[in-house]
């Protein structure tokens, strides 16, 4: 971390929203005007939207991930945490990966912290769950499926296999629908390789409180999509809640009870609980309240956008629609994060804000390989898509997303790879546990049992 006199822009969260802004501050501002330091646990971006073709296989993890120090050359990064945030003296605690927690003075603040997974307190969800939110996970689910395969194709137990082969999705929002159709689709295709294991011994189930799944593209897709996910063998249970998952051992509200090794909880998100040690004003789901400016309610040097921030929906309002919020996702936290970047820019030379303000352009889901829907909408008119095309626009609209032409050509060249070789089935699950097997060679050797007694032959000896 450096010392400067510059006025100090802390950008506190190096996410989708995080990283876009502090690339526009960086490029809308003067020479030496500031400093921006970002603050991240983590030295680099997801993007979210890869996460399931990521735990299928169809693209690198590593290249659904931005490295923050590469993107912002020009700004400092410091990998570690804010825990706490004095408004008055304008200083945040940081606490770093290693190390004591230091005071980080700043004049100008942008929260983008995100969201983290929204849970409840079913019994044996935090012992038995997995979450889709970073890439650490998807891999993890990758590894995971396919273990389960080798397991259930190595052994003569039929509870064993069972229980394997069952894999339970909580959550039928866009994260819910396309990871179970992106691991149902690689889970089919591993089959193959496997001598006694079929499709038709797995058992996917899907389960989400709600009435339909794919509410983003209204009920019409959504309920092609269901009809889909259920032509391909998984079972599709609405209104339904899962009661617990103690030891893997699955009990719905409806009445069902499976049991399954594989418990994928993706049942929505909720704001970072770290805001509410930070001082500023939220809204009754724990969001940041912002003004339409993306202003913090209240300040005139903080900013807030994305998953954890309440933004008022302009366009909608305009449309009618009264206490209309910005949705958490990709489409409107890159459109806010560039209109924060330039209000951050124009607060500091004390210029006018700019009101940030978007009409909803539609939504794109891939279920699968050359399946999807997708929802896209021009002025008055919705167009909607489902299968082959939708797909098309889903990897269409998400490769362009993407941040960095280094990553949109290394998502393209694995695509183009996957149409000409075949998708990988190995299991890197050790990777977990990397030096398992080199501590089990270097451990000392454990100590010989000591003799409890001498043959009688010695102790004749003995007396001789």
């Amino acid at each position: 971390m450096s010392t400067t006199e510059r006025p100090r822009i802390l950008v506190v969260g190096g996410g989708y929203v995080g990283l876009y802004a502090a690339r526009r501050i960086l490029k809308k501002m003067r020479y030496a005007e500031a400093t921006v330091t970002v603050v991240d646990p983590r030295s680099y971006m997801t993007y979210q939207p890869f996460l399931p073709e990521a735990a299928a296989g169809s693209i690198s993890p590593r290249h659904v991930v931005v490295p923050l120090r590469r993107v912002l050359p020009k700004a400092e990064v410091l990998t570690g945490r804010v825990t706490t945030i004095d408004q008055d003296r304008k200083v945040a605690t940081v606490a770093p990966l290693v190390g004591e927690a230091y005071e980080l003075p700043f004049d100008y603040l942008v929260v983008a912290l995100g969201a983290v997974s929204r849970t409840f307190p079913i019994p044996g969800l935090a012992e038995q769950g997995i979450g889709m939110k970073g890439v650490e996970e998807a891999i993890g689910l990758r590894n995971h499926v396919l273990e389960q395969l080798d397991k259930a194709d190595s052994t003569t137990d039929e509870n064993v296999r069972r229980k394997a082969l069952t894999f339970v999705f909580v959550g039928g929002g866009f994260a819910g629908a396309e990871t179970i159709g992106e691991v149902e689709d690689m889970a089919r295709d591993a089959a193959k390789y496997y001598t006694s294991v079929k499709r038709e011994d797995m058992r996917f189930l899907l389960v989400d409180v709600a009435d339909k799944i794919l509410p983003e593209v209204g009920p019409e897709l959504g309920k092609w999509g269901k009809e889909h996910l259920e032509g391909r063998g998984i079972e599709v249970y609405l209104k339904t809640g899962m009661d617990s998952c103690v030891d893997g051992h699955v009990v719905l509200n409806n009445g069902l009870e499976v049991d399954s090794n594989t418990i994928v909880w993706t049942a929505g998100v909720k704001p970072n609980p770290a805001l509410a040690r930070y001082g500023l004003p939220l809204g009754p789901r724990g969001h940041v309240d912002t003004q339409t400016t993306l202003q913090v309610q209240g300040t005139d040097y903080i900013w807030a956008a994305g998953d954890n921030a309440q933004v008022p929906d302009v366009a909608a309002r305009k449309a009618g629609v009264e206490n209309a919020w910005c949705p958490p996702n990709a489409q409107h936290a890159l459109r806010q994060a560039k209109v924060l970047g330039d209000n951050v820019v124009s607060g500091m030379r004390g210029f006018p804000q700019k009101e940030y303000s978007h009409a909803n352009k539609g939504a794109v889901a891939g279920l699968g390989l050359h399946k999807g829907v997708a929802m896209i909408v021009m002025g008055k008119m919705k167009i909607k898509l489902k299968g082959r095309l939708a797909w098309y626009m889903h990897r269409g609209y998400h490769g362009l997303a993407v941040p960095t032409w280094n990553r949109k050509i290394r998502v393209v060249a694995d695509w183009t790879l996957a149409m000409f070789l075949k998708r990988e089935v190995v299991s890197l699950g050790a990777m977990e546990t990397p030096r398992e097997e080199f501590y089990e060679a270097a451990k000392p050797a454990p100590a010989p049992a000591a003799k409890t007694g001498a043959p009688a032959g010695n102790e004749k000896a003995k007396a001789s």
